[in-house]
């Protein structure tokens, strides 16, 4: 007796049998029996029914139609267990042919239909044991044959029911042609046709004949076609409303596209007023000389010593160019605007600079945060950065042991000997608490009686200074100076500038780390030196130290200048960032000005001077020769009150509140603009702006970014905005994070999104930020590389494609970056394997992917699909 014997008789009420049996299972009680008084039957039951299944039964011989067990479970059985065994004596049952009920479209007293066995197969119980009569000298496997049958078996039942929901598919599957299990014994196999992969492709599945022989590679074929082309139904015809908004259609796929693509281009259009583009500056062109020069490379050839010979900077030496004619002013907007004579400006022409307007701005502005948050990009665009994850994931299992092969076969480079650009470190705290101390201590020995400050109209030395504060050298301890940043800093960055203050005192800060000061910053001068000399003894190590100019005074740049050029603050391996602090609020409270327009007057003027006529600021031309571009430094959580519908011009700005993120941005781009555009035009090196954005606050500030800002500083909050982070990285615009500085005061290491962005391909670098409160070694930046290669385990090629990052972002010359990272990086950007460590296809994977998703943005702006596979 089978399974089939167990269910009710033709006529028989089916609903009243299918409540007796639906209890069994193999063993268990079942989880959908509620009545807790036929529990302890269970065991009975299943006994009983097991009994029954393995009795014999006198079935009638070969049926004329069979229906496939595995096709018709679903509908023959009342119950899963049902199911199971009647699906297993189908197939491997070689003794006694299955019982299979007859469908209810046929119910008219037929009762059972059959399955009759192939010969030769073993008969396998429900127990796995082979039963009395059944042929044991098989030559194949029973687990080969049981491989087979099922495979041939789901392939068949597959193919019919590939798109369930075509409208022109009615398969009916209790009237379906039966399926041959074995095409040796099947009747009729000889006159059955087989599907060809030269006839597969113009068939349908109402074309193909009862019984055909499709191989796996066919069914293949078929099945990837039926599902593509209901997905093109999907998205192409309104045949199927039930499924409209499961995925965006063409038209929704289109809108994005050219919401994506408008982004790109006005952040290209502000990059090419602003010219921040490395092209654009004279000083990445091949013919720039840089004074005092840099050393030659230690070897010629790759093997042959050179003589390293050090050139000491002479300011007579220094060429001074003279006032080319050109005049400036600032305009009612609060943008200097440049004039080809002193006649062109008193008759109102216009000016040969072209600065965007604040309204433009703000317009544009409103368009990138309207974009970033519309519901469908932002699925899209995660979408896409999951997609990233991925292929980054499969690509490290197919390639990590390649990429690790040709590293191998770099000569001399690893992650020591490889170029490695700090492109995110306050001078004010470059140095680390032990070499301060150290240096504290041998200024107290050397010259306790040096005048260092003033107060209340008394000079003290620096003697008198620690006797005020009951202190001598044996006194001073790490612990003592107390300007690591610990946990009572996190979140709080008032107290995290308190820690600038040795000892918690302001006048020792003043005296060791400012430049302008009763001793003209000659401490600080020689504590920067010795800071720099550290990194040439490492050679491969470099930073862009960030140095203040505050906007109190039209005089700060001269003063500057005079601190670096007198000092000969000059070495290869650093260059100048400005940081212009958003403090005018304090300004304001202090008296030292009325509006906010004193403020950009204060900054910009002596630049527009120094561009018309170097000889009036000499020593500012020559240091001006060594600043890459201007920062934008603060607490970004600070709330930001909007208190105008539309902003007011700088010279109404006369409140006592702090102007917005945004406001300074635009103000600090905009007269870049007309500076850059002056300086290129006399050959001059151009400035770019990299603002701290996205550590803290509204991420309004990363949307001003994206549109002002060669690259940026931090940036963690992106991860909060998938389609801003999307376009980030199709722009690669530079991120140099800087994780042990988060760590300490906005987001603890291991939710920092830097590994992330790292795979996913956006252009990040490690930098340290400030090491004086972050750090502990000699070398920051290796101690920063360090911990994320711990935490993150990366590979030394991993490590190695970080400092290239590093390099790229940074605002060296290129002809010094074709010496690091490629002879052709500027025109090509392409890099070499021998000077960065980063094997090839690493840089193939780089590219390719980002090659990619630019072609996708692009097929959604012509044909409104974001499918990069080939059309079928």
């Amino acid at each position: 007796m089978t399974i089939d014997e167990i269910r009710p008789a033709p006529g028989e009420d089916s609903s009243s049998s299918s409540r007796s049996h639906s209890r069994l299972s193999f063993g268990r009680n079942n989880a959908y029996d509620t009545n807790d008084n036929e529990n302890e039957n269970d065991t009975a039951v299943i006994d009983a029914a097991l009994d029954r299944v393995q009795q014999d039964a006198s079935p009638p011989a070969n049926p004329d139609r069979d229906h496939h067990p595995y096709l018709s479970r679903r509908t023959m059985s009342k119950t899963n267990f049902e199911a199971e065994y009647q699906f297993v004596n189908a197939m491997f049952d070689s003794q006694t042919p299955l019982p299979v009920s007859s469908s209810a479209s046929e119910g008219n007293g037929a009762g059972t239909q059959w399955l009759q066995p192939s010969q030769g197969d073993a008969h396998l119980s429900f127990g796995g044991m082979l039963q009395p009569g059944s042929q044991t000298g098989a030559t194949t496997p029973r687990s080969i044959l049981m491989s087979q049958k099922l495979a041939q078996a789901h392939s068949d039942a597959v193919l019919p029911q590939m798109s369930p929901r075509m409208p022109h598919l009615n398969v009916d599957l209790q009237t379906m042609p039966p399926l041959t299990l074995d095409s040796q014994t099947a009747s009729g196999a000889a006159s059955i046709p087989a599907v060809t992969r030269q006839n597969a492709s113009s068939l349908t599945i109402n074309d193909l004949p009862s019984g055909s022989v499709l191989d796996e590679e066919i069914i293949g074929q078929r099945l990837e076609k039926e599902i593509r082309k209901m997905m093109i139904r999907t998205h192409l015809t309104d045949e199927a409303p039930e499924l409209a908004g499961m995925n965006e259609g063409p038209q929704e796929l289109k809108r994005i596209g050219d919401s994506l693509t408008r982004c790109i281009a006005l952040r290209t259009k502000y990059m090419g007023l602003s010219l921040q583009r490395e092209a654009d500056n004279p000083r990445n062109a091949r013919d720039w000389k840089i004074y005092p020069p840099a050393p030659p490379p230690a070897w010629r050839n790759f093997h042959e010593p050179s003589n390293s010979v050090s050139v000491e900077f002479n300011m007579d030496e220094c060429t001074i160019p003279g006032d080319d004619g050109c005049v400036f002013a600032m305009g009612e907007d609060g943008v200097y605007a440049v004039y080809a004579s002193e006649e062109d400006r008193a008759s109102g022409a216009e000016p040969i600079s072209k600065t965007p307007s604040i309204r433009e701005f703000y317009v544009d502005l409103n368009y990138v945060l309207d974009t970033i948050s519309d519901g469908p990009i932002k699925t899209w665009t995660y979408r896409r950065l999951r997609y990233l994850d991925s292929r980054w994931q499969l690509y490290l299992l197919l390639n990590e042991r390649e990429e690790t092969m040709q590293s191998k076969m770099v000569p001399h480079r690893d992650l020591y000997n490889v170029r490695k650009v700090d492109g995110h470190v306050h001078l004010a705290s470059a140095m680390n608490q032990k070499h301060l101390l150290r240096f504290i201590k041998y200024k107290l020995k050397t010259e306790p009686d040096k005048p260092v400050i003033v107060r209340d109209g008394q000079t003290l030395t620096l003697r008198q200074v620690f006797e005020s504060l009951n202190l001598t050298a044996y006194d001073l301890s790490i612990d003592t100076l107390d300007m690591h940043a610990h946990k009572g800093a996190y979140h709080r960055f008032d107290k995290f500038n308190l820690k600038y203050n040795p000892i918690g005192e302001s006048r020792l800060r003043e005296i060791f780390m400012k430049t302008d000061n009763f001793i003209d910053g000659e401490f600080f001068a020689q504590i920067t030196k010795e800071v720099a000399s550290d990194l040439e003894q490492s050679k491969y190590q470099m930073a862009e130290y960030r140095i203040s100019i505050y906007g109190r005074s039209v005089d700060e740049w001269d003063k500057l200048a005079a601190w670096v050029v007198d000092h000969k603050i000059f070495s290869s391996n650093v260059r100048w960032l400005i940081q212009i602090p958003r403090l005018y609020n304090v300004y304001k409270a202090g008296g030292q000005v009325e509006n906010f327009e004193q403020v950009i007057e204060n900054i910009f003027r002596p630049l527009f001077e120094v561009t018309r006529d170097p000889s009036s600021h000499p020593k500012l031309h020559v240091f001006l020769q060594r600043v890459v571009g201007f920062d934008s430094v603060d607490d970004e959580s600070k709330p930001e009150r909007r208190m105008h519908k539309k902003y007011p011009l700088p010279r109404v700005w006369t409140s006592s509140e702090n102007p917005p993120y945004t406001y300074y941005c635009y103000f600090t781009m905009a007269n870049m603009c007309s500076l850059n555009q002056w300086r290129q035009k006399r050959g001059f090196n151009t400035f770019v702006f990299r603002p701290h954005a996205g550590e803290a606050g509204d991420t309004e500030h990363l949307a001003a970014a994206f549109l002002a800002a060669q690259g940026i500083n931090h940036g963690i909050l992106l991860r909060k905005v998938p389609a801003l982070q999307y376009l980030y990285y199709l722009q690669q615009i530079g991120l140099a994070m800087s994780p042990l500085s988060n760590n300490a005061l906005f987001l603890v290491y291991e939710r920092n999104p830097f590994n992330t962005y790292f795979q996913r391909g956006l252009n990040v670098a490690l930098s340290t930020d400030d090491p004086l409160q972050f750090h502990f070694t000699k070398e920051p930046l290796m101690e920063e590389y360090s911990v994320a290669a711990q935490i993150w385990k990366y590979s030394s090629v991993d490590m190695c494609e970080l400092a290239m990052n590093s390099v790229i972002q940074s605002g060296f010359e290129a002809e010094v970056k074709r010496h690091w990272i490629g002879r052709e990086y500027l025109e090509t950007g392409q890099t070499e394997v021998h000077k960065t460590n980063v094997p090839l296809c690493r840089l193939k994977y780089r590219s390719s992917t980002l090659e990619q998703e630019h072609a996708i943005i692009a097929k959604m702006t012509n044909s409104g699909s974001d499918s990069f596979t080939q059309d079928y």
